[in-house]
C-alpha cells in the first residue's frame, strides 16, 4: 500500500503522524511510504530521518493526498483538506465527528473511508488509541491550570501546592477515566487537594485504592458539582462517551456560583466540551473569560509537547496502520473487531450510530 504522512497544518499542531521507526517497520513490510517535507520537524523528525527509514519525501501536501491509498494523521482534515481526500482513500485519523457537522458532511461528500482513533475499542472496551493523548493531555491539564491560576494570567493568583502555613489550593476533576485519573495524579503530586467525581462506582472505588488520602472521590451529579465549584480553583473536565457529544456538566448559570480567578480547563474541547461554555481555543490564544471565569479550551493540548505526544501516538497506532497497509482495510476491520469500531464514515455512509444520534441524522447503513 501506498501511505502518505502530512504535515499538520492546524494552528499550532506541531505532532505528526509517524514517527521515522514507525516509516521503518512500514517500508520492511513491502509499502511505500511519502512524507511532506518538514511533517515531523515540529516533533523533532526531520526530512533526513525519514529518508534514511526508507520514506520518500514530498514538497507539498497536495502531492501526498494525490500520491497515497491511505493517509495517517494525528489531527481531522481541516477546510482547506477536504477539497484534497480522495474518493476510497483511507483516512486514519483522531476525527471526533460529534462535535462538527461541517467537518462529517465533508467526508460523507468525499466518499473516502474514514477510521478514527478515537472510537478504535479493544474487548475491555477502552480506547487504545485515545489513551496516549488522553494522558498526555490529563497531565497537562494540571501544567496549563497551575500557570494561569496565576495572577498575570487573570487567575486566582494561587500556588495549587500552598506552601507551609497556607493552605494549597484545590482541584475538582470531574470524570475518572485515563484524563482524569492523570489529572488526579499530578495535581496530587503538587500537593493540592483533589476531588474526583465520576458515575461510575468502579472507577471511583479504584482511585481510591490508588490515589493517596488527599485525593478524595465523590458521585457526580449536579447537587455535588455545583457545592464544589464554589471553592475549588481549578477544574478540569475530562468526561467522554465514545464518539458522542460530551455532556454540559457546569452550565453558563454555574459561572456565577464559582470565585473570580478560578481555572476552567475543558479536555473535552474535541468532542464539544462538558461545560456550557466552551469553545475551542489555539496554544496561540489559549484562554478567554466569562464571568470572572478563565477558561481554557484548547482543542490539541498535546500538541504543545509534539516529541512525547507523537512518540506515544505511534507506539499505539502503528500495529493498526501495518494491518491496514497489509490486508486492506475491509479485510482488516473482518479480522481485528476493535479496528471495525473504528469506522465512521464508508463510501459517504456514516456507519458509526453516535455521529447519527449527535446530528438526529437517519439511521446508517452499517459495515
Amino acid at each position: 500500500m501506498i501511505v502518505g504522512v502530512p504535515k499538520e497544518i492546524k494552528n499550532n499542531e506541531s505532532r505528526v503522524g509517524m514517527t521515522p521507526a514507525g516509516v521503518y517497520e512500514l517500508v520492511k513490510n513491502g509499502h511505500t511510504v511519502y512524507v511532506q517535507s518538514e511533517a515531523g520537524a515540529g516533533s523533532g523528525f526531520f526530512n533526513q530521518d525519514y529518508q534514511q527509514a526508507g520514506a520518500t519525501i514530498l514538497d507539498t501536501i497536495g502531492q501526498v493526498y494525490a500520491m497515497s491509498e491511505m493517509i495517517v494523521k494525528v489531527k481531522e482534515p481541516i477546510a482547506e483538506e477536504y477539497g484534497l481526500v480522495r474518493k476510497g482513500q483511507i483516512i486514519f485519523t483522531y476525527f471526533h465527528f460529534a462535535s462538527s457537522e461541517p467537518l462529517t458532511k465533508a467526508m460523507i461528500d468525499s466518499s473516502s473511508v474514514c477510521i478514527a482513533y478515537e472510537t478504535v475499542e479493544d474487548e475491555e472496551g477502552t480506547l487504545p488509541l485515545l489513551t496516549p493523548m488522553s494522558e498526555v493531555a490529563g497531565r497537562m491539564a494540571i501544567q496549563q491550570g497551575a500557570k494561569y491560576l496565576e495572577k498575570p494570567a487573570k487567575g486566582r493568583g494561587v500556588l495549587l501546592g500552598g506552601v507551609p502555613g497556607v493552605t494549597p489550593g484545590k482541584v475538582l476533576v470531574i470524570g475518572a477515566g485515563v484524563v482524569g485519573i492523570q489529572a488526579a495524579k499530578m495535581a496530587a503530586g503538587l500537593g493540592a487537594h483533589v476531588t474526583i467525581m465520576d458515575v461510575n462506582m468502579k472507577r471511583l472505588r479504584y482511585v481510591n485504592d490508588v490515589m493517596p488520602p488527599h485525593v478524595v472521590t465523590e458521585f457526580s451529579n449536579e447537587f455535588n458539582i455545583r457545592k464544589h465549584i464554589k471553592t475549588h480553583d481549578l477544574i478540569v473536565g475530562g468526561v467522554l462517551l465514545k464518539g458522542k457529544k460530551a455532556p454540559n456538566l457546569i452550565t453558563r448559570d454555574m459561572l456565577k456560583e464559582m470565585r473570580p480567578g478560578t481555572v476552567i480547563v475543558d479536555v473535552a474541547v474535541d468532542q464539544g466540551g462538558c461545560v456550557e461554555t466552551t469553545k475551542a481555543t489555539t496554544h496561540e490564544n489559549p484562554t478567554y473569560i466569562i464571568d470572572d471565569v478563565v477558561h481554557y479550551c484548547v482543542a490539541n493540548m498535546p500538541g504543545a509537547v509534539p516529541y512525547t505526544s507523537t512518540v506515544a501516538l505511534t507506539n499505539v497506532t502503528l500495529p493498526y496502520v501495518l494491518k491496514l497497509a497489509n490486508n486492506g482495510w475491509e479485510a482488516a476491520c473482518r479480522m481485528d473487531k476493535s479496528l471495525e469500531k473504528g469506522l465512521n464514515i464508508v463510501d459517504g455512509d456514516v456507519v458509526y450510530k453516535e455521529i447519527i444520534e449527535a446530528f438526529s441524522w437517519k439511521e446508517p447503513v452499517l459495515f
